[in-house]
């Protein structure tokens, strides 16, 4: 396999452990209450965890600073707006886990984000 495709899976595969100990692991109840206010504390700082993290895979894979500087900025601002749209979503529409809504909503939520993924390996693939 050549280098720069081991190299673009083994960031995939970062930023997938990355994600699901950011959103699975780590939340707070500070983090997970009140999700339809658009400025709430509790998901900057769930945002902030994403972006520690996606700092430290880029790091650790080699990205130039100025690339892995612009690329967890935009991944902060589309994750807090994602995570923003589905709370708002899910409070308006009143779901709760024993609602098919909510899980659509965690589904489309999760999707959104793992499109982020991919357009974070194509920025580093070509800017990196």
């Amino acid at each position: 396999m050549e280098q720069s495709l081991s190299a673009a899976l083994m960031l995939l595969v970062l930023l997938q452990i990355k994600h699901c100990v950011a959103d699975f692991y780590l939340q707070t109840p500070i983090m997970l209450k009140n999700r339809g206010a658009y400025l709430h504390v509790g998901r900057a700082l769930h945002v902030s965890e994403h972006l520690i993290g996606s700092v430290i895979v880029l790091a650790v894979i080699g990205t130039a600073w100025l690339a892995l500087a612009v690329i967890v900025l935009l991944e902060w601002v589309l994750h807090y707006h994602i995570d923003w749209g589905k709370g708002a979503w899910s409070d308006r529409a009143g779901h709760t886990p024993a609602d098919g809504g909510f899980w659509r909503a965690m589904g489309f939520d999760q999707m959104l984000h793992q499109f982020c993924y991919v357009a974070m390996l194509w920025a580093w693939l070509v800017y990196g």
